[in-house]
């Protein structure tokens, strides 16, 4: 089918998207790609279609007349023809709202000459005639001549450039006459089995996730349910609370099935009658109640200071599980410890379905279920907040979620204004963060990006205060001395309650460090009080697998390794991955420790260590024992005994090396012989996921900080 005969059908309400199809999720960039392919004759993929006379709920303006006879819908391709009806047409097609389009990418212009595309900017479009609105192509409102005489008012154009300029517009033109390869399924295939090949067609994840697929099958048998999640989206948006659809299917598949990850449990027809009767309590009860219990008793105001929405998901069940009985203060209590926990060591940063089937089932079936899911984050990493975890973190670390919570916690106020930094923010986010020392200044004395660490620390969350939007458009780039100073004038607590050193020496520029080292140490124990002040918890015996510590995927104390000296990729052995596998243990040594799991790859996939044993011509003993060596030649006998612990657990028929690597108390270097021959002594530290070498200058600053000056 030629596009302009796909639009024309869209516009004589033909040719329809049903509503279990998503939104109008496409960016700017993919409606750009999208043309670009079209004006150089690429192919763009095809169509699906079903033909019925017996459709299911539509989106539309306009409602179905069985009197219309068979009419098409419009299966897979949906975010293409909407982007072509947009740009050709300059209008939303019926199905849609404007709501609905949450890129628009009506305002794409072309360079007739070039050809490059590019959305409208005044600076570079405005007086160039050469830049066009593509809308105003293909309604014909510009001609290729158009273009031409305007450029003669400036300077002479060649017959070629004219000619070129010509030629694009027909290629621009001739798009509507594209052919999209259409497949249809056949007008007797019902509901469920055109739902179904909806299904397969989009099975690979790629452009739809498990929860939108899973939605599409519930709207065939809920048509309703689409746009009841979006209402009750809307009304919760309005408060602070900003989700997207697939937040409420894991919410329906936890309340239904207990879990998070067998999503397509809820494809079957069968879940219709309790996900109505669930529904009906989450909508009018459970999901206010817990958005109140987040503002009310954990000071959240809104989900943009939450690290994962997916932590509410155990809450929300266990409180549908109670039905419309409220919460004792101990109970509440015990979900506030575990959810700010959940937040600051990241318990849903990676592998988030796996662990809801977890802690769900957890939060529906224990006695004591918000302890026991405390202590499976108290198994993966220590709970105590230690004063270093503030090196060189900034606004994107979960600790600075908790330093709001903890200010609102006290009442603290803006620094600039006085005003209380808790209010009801709506949609709209309204609290932002600035640099106590400002970053000009700090930039010029050195703290800029030719040094990495010191540019960590200028951007540090104990180098920032919490200011709202109007205190922070009108602050200027003071001195933090004269800033703090007249802060304390102005309103003499506010230091305090924003855990800012109150010592005006500290305020002075050449002591910048000394104030970020003091602030660590105030909120490192504030926080740690406030956190073991909620309430006390049970030291539960909880069932921790080595399948729990994968599934939380790697980070700043995780490490996976396929292999100790198997190469994977040439199939022989690579001592350079034992050299891979020491740097791993010298960063995790010289941060605050963690754990190296050898015959895992870096997705996650358990692979063994056979080709390992094989190599080594033995087995475990053999493994370890080479392993051993390798750490005691690089770093001695003593650091090997007192610093790591070596196990190996199974998985199903694999076996694993699992390495605990202790925090050091003084810096561990490792030896790299270079390709002379010569050995040189390199530094490493974790960032986030990967192993970083520090320059010279960064090792010493990092040493100073980090290990007291050893």
């Amino acid at each position: 089918m030629q596009i302009y005969q796909i639009l024309d059908k869209i516009d004589e309400y033909q040719l329809f998207v049903p509503a279990f199809q998503r939104e109008y999720v496409w960016k700017k960039s993919d409606a750009k790609e999208l043309i670009s392919s079209l004006v150089k004759e690429y192919p763009t993929g095809t169509m699906l279609t079903w033909e019925t006379n017996n459709p299911p709920e539509l989106k539309s303006k306009k409602e179905y007349d069985e009197r219309q006879g068979a009419i098409k819908l419009i299966l897979d391709g949906q975010q293409r023809i909407t982007t072509l009806y947009m740009l050709i047409r300059g209008e939303i097609p019926h199905y849609y709202t404007k709501d609905d389009i949450k890129h628009d990418p009506r305002d794409l212009y072309i360079n007739v000459e070039t050809l490059e595309l590019e959305y409208f900017k005044r600076t570079k479009m405005a007086n160039n005639p050469l830049w066009v609105h593509l809308t105003d192509i293909f309604k014909k409102k510009i001609r290729a001549k158009d273009i031409v005489r305007e450029l003669e008012k400036t300077e002479e154009v060649s017959r070629e450039r004219d000619d070129l300029i010509d030629d694009n517009f027909k290629a621009i033109e001739k798009i509507p006459d594209r052919e999209f390869i259409e497949q249809s399924i056949p007008i007797k295939a019902t509901l469920k089995e055109a739902i179904d090949i909806f299904y397969i067609v989009n099975a690979s994840g790629v452009n739809l996730t498990d929860a939108e697929l899973a939605l599409a099958q519930i709207s065939g048998y809920w048509p309703k349910v689409r746009e009841k999640f979006k209402n009750k989206l809307r009304e919760m948006e309005r408060d602070g609370f900003v989700f997207n659809l697939d937040f409420f299917v894991y919410v329906m598949m936890g309340v239904l099935h207990n879990g998070g990850s067998e999503l397509q449990k809820l494809h079957n027809s069968d879940n219709l009658e309790r996900m109505k009767a669930a529904w009906d309590l989450l909508e009018k009860h459970t999901l206010d109640y817990v958005t109140n219990l987040l503002k009310s008793q954990m000071y959240v105001d809104h989900t943009k200071e939450i690290n994962s929405v997916y932590a509410l998901v155990p809450i929300i069940i266990y409180v549908f599980n109670k039905g419309k009985e409220n919460l004792s203060q101990a109970e509440i209590n015990k979900i506030k410890k575990w959810f700010y926990y959940s937040q600051i060591r990241q318990r849903y940063i990676s592998q988030m379905p796996q662990k809801l089937d977890k802690d769900v089932g957890i939060a529906v079936k224990s006695a004591t279920p918000f302890d026991d899911l405390l202590n499976i984050i108290k198994l993966e990493r220590p709970l105590e907040i230690s004063k270093d975890e503030f090196i060189g973190v900034d606004i994107r670390n979960p600790l600075y979620s908790l330093m709001r919570w903890y200010f609102k916690s006290k009442n603290a106020i803006c620094l600039s204004t006085g005003v209380s930094i808790r209010k009801n923010m709506g949609k709209n986010y309204s609290l932002e963060w600035d640099h106590i020392f400002p970053y000009s200044v700090l930039k010029k004395n050195g703290y800029d990006l030719n040094n990495r660490f010191k540019y960590s620390l200028a951007q540090e969350i104990t180098n920032r205060a919490i200011l709202t939007q109007t205190a922070n458009r009108t602050k200027s780039n003071l001195l933090a001395e004269d800033y703090l100073k007249e802060v304390k004038t102005k309103f003499p607590n506010a230091l305090k309650l924003q855990c800012i050193p109150e010592n005006q020496e500290l305020w002075q520029l050449e002591k910048f460090e000394l104030f970020l080292e003091n602030r660590r140490a105030i909120l490192s124990k504030e926080l740690n009080i406030f956190l073991d002040s909620i309430t006390d918890t049970i030291d539960t015996e909880v069932e921790t697998t080595i399948e729990d510590i994968i599934s939380k995927g790697e980070g700043i104390g995780v490490e996976f390794k396929s292999s100790l000296r198997w190469d994977y990729e040439h199939s022989n052995i690579n001592k350079r991955l034992e050299q891979a596998i020491l740097k791993t243990i010298t960063a995790i040594s010289n941060s605050e420790g963690g754990t190296l799991l050898i015959g895992v790859n870096d997705d996650g996939e358990i692979i063994g260590l056979e080709r390992d044993f094989s190599s080594l011509k033995g087995n475990r003993d053999e493994f370890e024992l080479h392993l051993r060596n390798l750490i005691n030649n690089n770093f001695g006998k003593v650091f090997a005994s007192s610093n790591l612990e070596i196990s190996f657990p199974v998985s199903g028929e694999n076996e694993i090396c699992q390495v605990e690597i202790k925090r050091s108390v003084k810096p561990v270097y490792l030896s790299i012989v270079n390709e002379n021959g010569m050995k040189h002594e390199k530094f490493y530290i974790r960032s986030g996921n990967t192993s970083q070498e520090l320059s010279i200058s960064e090792t010493a600053q990092y040493i100073a900080t980090h290990f007291n000056g050893v």
